[in-house]
């Protein structure tokens, strides 16, 4: 058989780490690290050297399933979508477009076409009933981000290599690495090697985590306060007379709304509030304001909690009213080969408001906690079918029981993925979806998250299974086969139709309408560099990818899509709520339930769509929980007890590790856990890998502001089994 090597990237996270795979008669022999990417091959990690695991996976779908009674059937792909089309279609007629619902998960977003045409599909049968991931996580970024910049996708990117002063609030990249709505290539080695140069770093984490234990200073803030933490960093600055003045004059508004705000906080409440002393509150905001370059990143740590909004945009004001925004060692916007702003305003989804919980819609999607009510309360609107495209809500989500439950008595549910997984358990019809390794891709709207601008070709490595289909393609086949019309453009319809028959006829399939089209007309709109654009031959050039130009800085104000061009610092949904936050009494946890439930990163997993692969863990590995060695010694709990973990919620059952990471009265369990990987073709019996850690969760609570689950504000008990 001939050998050959390609060269690609990986699509698991916003690493995006160059590839060289070597295959064999369409077998992947090895994946490695493409080390002549002159980007993005720096993080590399096991999750892509494995990444053909899920390709050859033993239970993988390979053709559209049916099921019949408790057990599954393989069909062809025209009766599967003549039936799906036929019985949303009656339910539409039936009781109207929103009793079809749809939920993507993160898979999805590391395609270049999957969510443009899922969209596509959902604007084609007008349902509003649309949910995703990024309620688990990262909506308070994009709500921030739509706030202060006027785009859900304008995300700063860090300048680690001239970065003085690392202010680093509930991120640990020394084992996630420097990516999370911005990519920065070997950002923690990078952020390293300042230190070594007399940058200084600060770590805010209840956890003294790996990446804390290389910082300077590890501050233990309590879980869930880092926003009065940041609230009183900005107090001291704006108290003292710390601020960069011309920022705060030339380029935002609502400074004095800040100040007001910070006038009215009273900076020994705050730091009761947060667990870190007065004295160390005021040290770091005058090191930080004094630095030459200088930064604060938030992430996820931040985002999992009903203050998380305020924490994200206190994060971003910090950077603003200091002057680390567009300038050397701070955050700067990086303009890509792609406009992805503009590409964000023409996918817009019309504001809606929920049926149930009356929220509004965030980054086009409602939150996942919401969910379970709307397919189980019945009246106008109900969801009564439901599309789950590459995700796993009942273990990604809060509550996971309640969501299956509410699965179960749908009328309709379509599954598509490689596998059938912990939320698919009802579906009536499994369709097969191809792996990031079998398709190509160009992705436009990570473009300028990237820290230099950047292109890469993500070429396809062995051909798909012959019976499963790019998600794209399920979704034009589904509007077409309901006669709906694709995007909502009238006419649409016919013109692909048309494309079809003359790819037929011509024995030409890239004449037919699909992601391709839309490739090269990207690359045909992508921005110039040295006066000239990128071209489609630059592309297929250049195969481990292609930097353009320099890190530049002054593109930041000129991106700004607010109405007045200005960076909006006081957004009044933020200070009211902040102002609401001051109010409450200080929280302490319930006599019955004592700990508080964090979560913490595994390198060698993605949230809920890897843990099921024995390549990646030792056999029989799974997720524990982590106690403080003094909690657990007044519990009577040793090293490796099983132990029960309990909430009003539910309960799980795991072994207990014992450490003096995390502060007391704290316990961590990692999330994505627990779902059991089911056997559609052979019957065997269902796999699975540790426990979900969020059945413990309440999905009630949300983060007013980004309708986020509160994952890691849920209280609980510990006792020994």
């Amino acid at each position: 058989m001939n050998t050959n090597t390609v060269h690609t990237f990986c699509r698991y996270c916003m690493a995006s780490c160059g590839l060289e795979v070597t295959v064999e008669g369409n077998r992947i022999q090895k994946i490695s690290a493409d080390k002549q990417n002159p980007h993005s091959w720096h993080d590399f990690c096991a999750k892509g050297r494995t990444a053909n695991q899920l390709v050859e996976h033993p239970r993988r779908i390979v053709r559209p399933m049916r099921r019949v009674g408790d057990s599954y059937v393989e069909e062809s792909w025209d009766v599967a979508i003549r039936d799906i089309a036929a019985r949303m279609n009656a339910l539409i007629d039936q009781d109207g477009p929103d009793a079809i619902g749809a939920y993507y998960g993160n898979p999805s977003g590391h395609s270049s076409s999957n969510v443009m045409f899922m969209n596509a599909w959902m604007d084609a049968i007008g349902t509003r009933s649309r949910y995703a991931v990024g309620s688990v996580d990262q909506n308070a970024l994009h709500v921030v981000a739509e706030a202060m910049y006027g785009s859900s996708l304008m995300v700063p990117v860090s300048d680690v290599d001239n970065c003085d002063y690392f202010l680093l609030i509930g991120t640990n990249p020394a084992v996630s690495a420097w990516n999370w709505l911005e990519t920065v290539p070997g950002g923690w080695r990078r952020a390293l090697a300042r230190q070594q140069r007399g940058a200084t770093i600060v770590v805010v984490d209840p956890v003294r985590t790996e990446t804390a234990e290389k910082a300077d200073v590890h501050l233990a803030v309590q879980p869930g306060q880092d926003w009065a933490l940041l609230l009183a960093l900005v107090k001291v600055i704006l108290d003292e007379g710390l601020e960069h003045r011309r920022d705060c004059a030339d380029l935002a508004t609502g400074v004095d709304e800040l100040r007001r705000l910070v006038a009215d906080a009273d900076l020994d409440d705050l730091a009761i509030r947060c667990g870190i002393e007065r004295s160390r509150i005021v040290s770091t905001a005058r090191d930080f304001a004094a630095a030459r370059g200088a930064m604060v990143v938030t992430r996820t740590g931040i985002s999992l909690h009903a203050a998380g909004t305020v924490g994200e945009w206190l994060g971003q004001v910090l950077n603003v009213i200091t002057g680390r925004m567009d300038r050397p060692g701070g955050r700067r916007f990086e303009p890509g080969y792609f406009d992805a702003l503009k590409l964000a305003e023409l996918a817009k989804t019309e504001p809606h408001t929920s049926r149930v919980a009356g929220r509004e819609m965030v980054a086009g999607a409602h939150g996942l906690a919401e969910l379970p009510d709307e397919i189980t309360t019945p009246g106008p609107g109900q969801i009564k079918a439901m599309l789950i495209n590459c995700g796993n809500p009942v273990v990604s989500g809060p509550d996971g029981s309640k969501l299956d439950k509410a699965l179960a008595q749908l009328d309709l549910l379509v599954v598509i993925d490689l596998v059938q997984r912990e939320s698919h358990r009802h579906a009536h019809w499994l369709l097969p979806a191809v792996h990031w390794l079998e398709r190509d891709d160009l992705l436009a709207f990570t473009s300028n998250m990237h820290d230099e601008p950047f292109v890469q070709y993500g070429r396809k490595v062995v051909e798909p299974p012959p019976d499963t289909r790019q998600e794209w393609e399920i979704f034009v086949d589904l509007a077409l086969a309901m006669d709906r019309p694709l995007f909502g453009a009238k006419g649409l319809n016919r013109f692909i139709r048309a494309t079809r028959r003359a790819a037929a006829l011509t024995r030409r399939p890239a004449v037919a309408f699909g992601p391709h089209w839309l490739d090269r007309l990207i690359v045909r709109m992508s921005r110039k560099f040295n006066g000239r654009r990128l071209t489609w031959r630059d592309l297929m050039a250049n195969p481990h990818g292609l930097v353009l130009g320099p890190r530049e800085f002054g593109h930041f104000k000129g991106a700004l899509r607010t109405d007045d061009k200005m960076v909006h610092a006081a957004p009044p949904q933020f200070t009211a709520r902040a102002r609401e936050l001051l109010a409450e009494p200080i929280h302490v946890a319930p006599q019955e339930f004592p700990f508080q439930l964090g979560n913490r990163r595994n390198r060698h997993s993605m949230n809920s769509w890897l843990n099921e692969l024995p390549g990646l863990h030792r056999a029989g590995k799974g997720n524990d929980v982590m106690i403080n060695a003094e909690d657990a010694a007044t519990l009577g709990i040793g090293e490796g007890d099983r132990v029960r973990v309990y909430s009003p919620t539910g309960a799980v059952e795991l072994a207990a590790t014992l450490s003096d990471r995390p502060r007391r009265g704290m316990v961590i369990i990692d999330h994505g856990w627990g779902s059991r990987i089911f056997d559609p073709r052979g019957g065997g019996a269902p796999e699975s890998f540790g426990v979900n850690r969020n059945l413990l969760v309440d999905g009630s609570t949300v983060d007013p502001l980004s309708q986020t689950s509160t994952l890691s504000s849920c209280y609980v008990g510990v006792e020994r089994v």
